[in-house]
């Protein structure tokens, strides 16, 4: 689920680790150990210095703090109003053609990286100050960076490549099995990295103003629909048309949503009435409801599309904001629609998504918040990691 991060700090963040709250495990729970390594491979082709950040929530305890290289828990001291700089948490990342490895705590967070420059981390008296570069003050916004999310506890490891906030700097990442093979994810198929931003400029309608620059022209990243709508990047009327003819079909059809794999007995029941689309159960009783969304509701899987962490609305959010994103509601009155090949194909869609997937090179990607649904998202897992790696990509 993604979470607004203007002064949030770190804990459970984005559609990676919604995914990771309800996932299995097959593995027992003693083989974890308290840290495994995190190989990081430096293949980007930059000469810039590396810097590298392990920030979360340490699970033991719950407190917000930061790793250092040897897995080590940094609790943040306390922040203020107005924030105040947080403790250097960089660790020296590889050069070029180098790696490094580094230890992972049982952690919520992140792992990021920036070239040439540290990020600037503040704290509050709510907790950390993540970088929020749709706001063109905030002080990581010429800062070239990326990150990933994991969680690592007793059930194993959960780590992904994301694009829920923004597309940029490229990376992969892994986990080595007991078995001594390897889960590898978030690769961009050669040319990906220059060919997302050169389709994103060929896409009318304002979907070129996310792409943010350097000063010196060259590209820092490409911000989510979400924060093009927030900041007036992107029309925010951009999803509309989708939705106004989503709303005729389903005042006379109906639209029926499976939210849980293992359990295709359980099935919701859609009707539009007015401005609300109502859903029943099996039984005719009405479980929830929702307002027609707007553009920023799609795109974030918020507001007019909250999921809470339920079972009846929070599932059916879920899947209505993978098919309004997909733009397969038109085309499947049953949800999620579990092929892909039929993902995208109308002209008003999520073109950001879209444009992601169609560079990866196994079709996999988290462009928008519950793009786990049918397990469409850049995931690995494993319930007995032997080590993580993290993979710098070349930027052409």
């Amino acid at each position: 689920m993604r979470i607004k991060h203007h002064l949030l700090a770190i804990a459970v963040t984005a559609a990676s680790i919604a995914g990771v709250l309800t996932a299995t495990n097959d593995s027992p729970a003693a083989a974890v150990p308290a840290t495994i390594p995190l190989q990081i491979t430096n293949n980007s082709g930059r000469g810039d210095p590396l810097y590298i950040y392990n920030l979360g929530t340490n699970l033991a305890t719950g407190q917000q703090g930061w790793a250092d290289a040897a897995g080590n828990f940094h609790a943040w001291p306390a922040g203020g109003n107005p924030p105040t700089p947080a403790p250097d948490a960089s660790i020296a990342g590889p050069a070029n053609g180098q790696s490094l490895t580094i230890r992972m705590p049982k952690f919520s967070g992140r792992v990021y990286f920036s070239y040439g420059q540290k990020l600037v981390f503040k704290l509050t008296t709510g907790g950390l100050v993540q970088p929020a570069v749709q706001n063109p003050s905030d002080p990581n916004r010429n800062i070239l960076f990326n990150w990933s999310e994991y969680t690592l506890n007793d059930a194993g490891l959960w780590i992904n490549s994301t694009q829920v906030d923004m597309f940029s700097a490229p990376y992969a990442v892994g986990v080595r099995l007991a078995d001594g093979s390897t889960k590898t994810t978030g690769h961009l198929k050669p040319g990906g990295y220059n060919g997302f931003y050169d389709s994103l400029r060929g896409q009318p309608g304002g979907w070129a103003n996310l792409i943010q620059t350097a000063p010196d022209g060259s590209v820092l990243r490409a911000l989510s629909p979400l924060y093009g709508v927030e900041t007036g990047a992107l029309p925010g009327n951009a999803m509309d048309d989708y939705v106004n003819r989503v709303w005729a079909k389903y005042s006379s059809e109906t639209l029926t949503v499976t939210p849980f794999g293992d359990q295709p007995s359980i099935k919701y029941y859609g009707r539009v009435a007015g401005n609300t689309m109502n859903f029943t159960n099996s039984s005719g009783a009405v479980v929830t409801s929702f307002q027609k969304p707007d553009s920023a509701s799609i795109f974030g899987c918020f507001k007019l599309l909250d999921a809470p962490n339920d079972q009846v609305r929070g599932p059916i959010s879920r899947t209505l904001c993978a098919g309004y994103n997909r733009s397969t509601l038109l085309t499947n009155p049953n949800q999620p629609d579990p092929d892909n090949a039929g993902f995208y194909l109308d002209g008003v869609t999520n073109h950001y998504a879209r444009k992601i997937h169609a560079q990866m090179a196994d079709g996999k990607a988290y462009a928008f918040a519950f793009d786990d649904v049918g397990n469409h998202e850049s995931l690995v897992h494993d319930g007995n990691p032997q080590q993580a790696y993290l993979t710098l990509d070349p930027f052409n």
